[in-house]
């Protein structure tokens, strides 16, 4: 068993990826670079504008651009590496760059889920007890809430890299996908796997459905709460705010749950790739143009940058 993990380690893996070379793969790849580049700059954009605009220096931006930094850290993790195979020809993938992908791949979604249901919460209380926010979500809480979504989630991916390179991998070693996905990557093993297939199917229960608990207890609590406000223009606002984030969330979980808690038995490799490529790589787009969109003081930020840079020339 040594001498076959030895030899894994030198000759790592062959990714299939999602495209082959035809017109019509073509065009398609091409799409995912335009949305790799909106992406790509449209979190970068809130990121710095949170940033630079101070009036953006609450808990509520604080947490979207940690959210944004995650998101431009995951299309990172899997975009580049599916183009340059693409471009060259090349589908191999090392053992190091197999599990570099696992770790910020899982480290990134399970941060998510936690800074998710913070969010949710920092929602929950500056429309119910807007009295006690500047209390409960002072910077301190704030950023030591944000750490620990990235510390659980980090901690999650150092489990799962761990465990998932300890097994003995057979015959040619080609993972049925554009990245190095965990479930994907078992289906590989010559070793019995399914112990830490439950392990895995435990931590999601955790990181996805405890997540989905406190949004869903947050967000029933705010909806009550808008609905018994007098003021039509609070309520709006309320509800503009609450709804971005709830399309969020229902996008990232949704998907998440699809890929991560069906039994192996059930899984098709074309619908995990085409799931997966919807939140790697169209989420973290939709992410930003969802918040900015439909926030005037995003946008407001954006028109100030703007106008400087204008104002130089």
């Amino acid at each position: 068993m040594m001498t076959w993990k030895n030899q894994t380690f030198k000759s790592g893996f062959i990714l299939l990826g999602i495209f082959d070379q035809s017109p019509t793969h073509a065009f398609l790849f091409s799409l995912v670079l335009g949305i790799f580049t909106v992406a790509f700059m449209g979190n970068t954009a809130m990121v710095v504008l949170i940033y630079l605009d101070s009036q953006l220096h609450t808990p509520m931006y604080f947490l979207l651009s940690q959210l944004s930094l995650m998101d431009l850290m995951l299309i990172c993790t899997t975009v580049p590496k599916m183009a340059l195979n693409y471009l060259s020809g090349k589908k191999s993938i090392s053992v190091a760059g197999c599990g570099t992908q696992i770790f910020f791949y899982v480290s990134l979604l399970g941060s998510e889920c936690f800074l998710l249901a913070v969010m949710a919460y920092d929602r929950y209380v500056a429309i119910c007890h807007p009295l006690r926010y500047p209390i409960l979500m002072r910077p301190k809480i704030c950023r030591l809430m944000a750490a620990s979504s990235w510390l659980l989630g980090s901690f999650d991916g150092i489990i799962e890299v761990a465990v998932a390179l300890s097994f003995s991998y057979c015959g040619a070693r080609e993972i049925p996908h554009f990245f190095c996905d965990v479930p994907a990557l078992l289906t590989l093993s010559c070793t019995n796997t399914s112990t830490f297939e439950r392990m895995i199917f435990i931590c999601c229960i955790i990181m996805l459905l405890f997540p989905v608990a406190v949004i869903g207890a947050s967000y029933t609590r705010v909806i009550l709460a808008v609905i018994s406000m007098g003021s039509g223009e609070g309520r709006r606002k309320a509800f503009t705010t609450c709804s971005s984030h709830l399309m969020v969330v229902g996008m990232y979980y949704g998907a998440a749950m699809f890929i991560y808690m069906r039994p192996t038995s059930d899984r098709s490799p074309t619908q995990d790739k085409m799931v997966s490529a919807f939140y790697t790589i169209l989420t973290p787009m939709l992410n930003p143009l969802i918040y900015s969109l439909r926030n005037k003081e995003v946008s407001r930020a954006f028109m100030k940058v703007l106008g400087k840079g204008k104002s130089r020339e």
